[in-house]
């Protein structure tokens, strides 16, 4: 399976996605970047530094935060930034949207696959664009029921995505265990409600379980700078570097085939180290 030109599969290196924000509400502010420079600089320097795909947030998704804003808004931020990119750099770009309309935009406008958190089931319309466009989909784990925190649950949700990917005949998808979205409550639509663990026990246990998670397919892990860690040691976003970097390294031993990373080039050194290590 192909996002653009680079393949990802679980029988290849694992490639590394860069994070751009095009969202000032987005928690890592490091990462945000709004205006034709401040993008095109930041795509450049990811490819730079090794990046192999970028994903374009035009609206935060955080779970404790209240996110949600007017979905012209989110086209208008969209549309701006995957243009951008596609003039600054080679890379192909993933469009992070849960929202059906975005998403076409942002294929539109040279998207090259949609990340969608809540895997096709909070927007009804968006297997039907993804279907239509034939792009490949990053299927995030979620319920808009209350699970359980263990990772049966996550494989469980996720089928339930692939179920639907399949009835709209879409070959091509890659499974997210969400890691940071299933807490037991939350300010914004994108949630999964769970009440028998607490929640960063629960990012643990998905982390720990990623090897049974790529059973379904391709895997993409995004725990860069997540908040479990910043609980864990009480550290802010940018002093997470380091435990983000370990788990990178760990999700990649657990068979991840995508590593979604604000901090590209760290990423890119561990991960090269890993390899030569490993080989």
């Amino acid at each position: 399976m192909r996002i653009g030109e680079v393949d990802v599969s679980t029988k290849v290196i694992p490639k590394v996605m860069g994070i751009i924000n095009a969202s000032p509400e987005s928690f890592y502010k490091a990462s945000v970047k709004t205006s034709e420079q401040e993008i095109a600089v930041a795509a450049k320097a990811m490819q730079h530094y090794g990046a192999n795909i970028i994903d374009i947030g035009a609206m935060s998704t955080a779970p404790y935060l209240e996110t949600v804003i007017p979905i012209e808004e989110e086209i208008r931020r969209m549309k701006l930034a995957v243009k951008t990119i596609k003039k600054a750099c080679d890379l192909p770009v993933s469009a992070d949207t849960p929202r059906a309309r975005v998403a076409e935009e942002a294929i539109a406008a040279g998207a090259d696959a949609v990340n969608d958190v809540t895997g096709l089931k909070y927007d009804s319309d968006m297997a039907d664009i993804v279907a239509k466009t034939g792009v490949p989909v990053i299927i995030g784990a979620y319920s808009k029921k209350t699970v359980s925190g263990g990772v049966e649950d996550t494989i469980k949700v996720l089928k339930e995505s692939l179920s639907i990917a399949k009835t709209h005949k879409i070959k091509a998808t890659i499974v997210d265990p969400s890691i940071g979205f299933f807490r037991g409550d939350g300010k914004n639509p994108f949630v999964t409600k769970m009440n028998d663990m607490p929640w960063y026990a629960r990012d643990i246990e998905a982390l720990n379980n990623l090897d049974r998670l790529a059973l379904l397919g391709p895997v993409c892990v995004s725990v860069s700078r997540k908040s479990f860690i910043g609980h864990l040691f009480g550290t802010k976003g940018d002093e997470r570097l380091v435990p983000s970097i370990i788990c990178e390294a760990m999700a990649v031993m657990k068979r991840a085939s995508v590593i979604r990373t604000h901090s590209v080039r760290d990423t890119v050194q561990a991960l090269t180290m890993l390899q030569l290590l490993r080989s």
